[in-house]
Formats: C-alpha cells, structure tokens, sequence
C-alpha cells in the first residue's frame, strides 16, 4: 500500500466532528478499514466517515461528493452519498474534505463465495442500467476507465506478466478480441470506474450497497460491465448478463461489441488484482476467481 501523507486517526477524527459536526461528536466511533485512498470509521449504528490518508484520495472523495448527489436518487442500491459535508480543517492541520454518509450493513462481496452472490446478480445488472445513462460534458474524467480498449494497450502489456504463466497466451487473445471489436460510438454514459467485488457489499443473499465511486466518470459501460467474471460465477453471470441484454431488446442500444470489450476489461482487472499481493491479498482472491472464470 502506498504511504499516507497524513495518518488519519480516530482523535482525528472525533475532533473534527467536535468541529464541524458538534451535534455527531459524542457518538461512538471505530475505524473499521484503511483503505489505499481513504480511512473509513464508523460513527454509532448507521453513520460512517469516510476520510481521506493522502492527496488523490481527497480528489477521488472530492468526485463522490459532487456526482453522487446526482445519480444516488436513481440507482437501486444505496451508495454513499453525503449526509454531512466537512471542510478541510487549518486548526487540526487536515487539508482536505471528507464527509459523513450512511453506513451499509454486511461485508465485502469479494469475501463471499462467488455462489453466495449468484442471488443478486440481477440486482446489480439493474443498478448498472440505471447508472449507464448519457453524462454531461463536464463529468469528471477518467484516464484508465470508460476508455477505448486500444488506450490501456500498453497497460495490458506491461501487466499481463503478473496473471499465472498458464494462462497468458489465453489472457492475450481475449485482449485481441477486444481491440478487434467495433470501438463505442455511443453518447458517453456514467461509470462507477471501479465496481470489482470489494467495492460492493453483501449482506447474506443481497446486495446492501455499492461503494467508493471515487473513480466515477463516462465513457464506454463495457469498462463496468467486465467485472461479471470477476464477481460472479457462470450462472451469475448468465442472470446479469439476461438483464442488460434485456435493454438492448427495449431500444437501449447496446452495440454489438460490448461484451467482448467487457471481456478485454476484466481480463486487464484480472492482472492488476495480482499487483499487490501483499496488502490487498483480498483482491488476489478476486484474481484467482477471475483467472478461473475467464481463462480457466
């Protein structure tokens, strides 16, 4: 994990709310996860702070709490939306924002066996329905996501020696046919940028949220949608995929490369899970599912 420029604490933490949030101060307070970008602590029974530990973080929260407000009213699962904004603090010497937003019940996706998520497949093809809708010109922009697959080439090449040798030859030729599949010519719709398993929680057979939209942009949804082989296993995969499809048949225009675009995206997601083995080692579990899933 890369260093924090600052180390965010729960003192921190508290005397911010004591701050700002007076009204929250008093409740109880436990960091529950100290993520590459941001800390996150909960705060009593159904409030979380979510607070950057370095400087891309603060932009990737400073996305979240200008977009969300927008899309959090159509999409059917909850998101972290902002309940409380705060502002960075001179007295405290914290320099960026942070915000408050409701806690979600349940756990990592990426923990839970890829069988146990089957039941919610559908669920998250509609939240990805609802989200891929035309975005404004001054959405926020994204260099590794929503993308031509053509443009995270030299990505893919330097990465592919991280997937397991056996399937390499395999990893590149679904990657060719993705670069072969007719580019997106569509309006650029939202993205979430990010949507791998330990970005959605799962409480017993649902989805209780989807989070950390800090890469959220527009572009080409295929760049979304290859996280099917990351989360699911065939039969989910076969329910989502009957959902999105579903709304190529109502007129919704899907172009007949996506899915082998969305295969080139989660073949590329698949590598960089191996990157960091020893301090995202949840997410070299979400490789190995993955591996088997698409070049098994």
């Amino acid at each position: 994990m890369v260093a924090a420029d600052l180390d965010v604490t729960v003192d921190l933490a508290r005397s911010l709310l004591r701050e700002q949030h007076p009204d929250l101060a008093d409740r109880a307070l436990e960091l529950v996860a100290n993520g590459w970008d941001n800390v996150v602590l909960r705060l009593g029974d159904d409030l979380a702070l979510r607070l950057p530990r370095r400087e891309l973080g603060a932009q990737l929260l400073r996305n979240e709490h200008r977009v969300l407000p927008l899309l959090a009213p159509r999409l059917p699962v909850s998101v972290p939306d902002p309940v409380r904004v705060g502002a960075p603090s001179a007295a405290l010497g914290y320099p960026w924002p942070w915000g408050v937003v409701r806690w979600a019940d349940g756990v990592a996706a990426a923990t839970v066996p890829a069988a146990r998520r089957t039941p919610w497949a559908e669920h998250l093809a509609r939240v990805f329905v609802a989200l891929h809708r035309p975005a404004p010109a001054d959405a926020p922009v994204n260099d590794f996501r929503g993308v031509p697959v053509a443009a995270r080439d030299e990505g893919f090449a330097e990465r592919v020696a991280l997937l397991p040798e056996r399937v390499r030859a395999r990893a590149r030729a679904v990657w060719a046919e993705a670069l072969a599949a007719p580019v997106f010519d569509g309006d650029p719709v939202w993205l979430h940028g990010d949507p791998h398993p330990a970005n959605l929680v799962a409480d017993g057979d649902r989805l209780s949220a989807v989070i950390d939209f800090g890469d959220v942009t527009s572009g080409d949804p295929a760049s979304d949608l290859g996280t099917v082989w990351l989360t699911f296993d065939a039969e989910g995969r076969e329910r989502f995929r009957a959902v999105v499809d579903a709304e190529a048949r109502d007129g919704r225009g899907w172009d007949a490369g996506m899915w082998d675009r969305a295969k080139g995206w989660a073949v590329l997601y698949t590598a960089i899970c191996f990157a960091y083995p020893d301090t995202h080692p949840v997410m070299v579990g979400v490789g190995e599912h993955a591996v088997e899933q698409l070049l098994g």
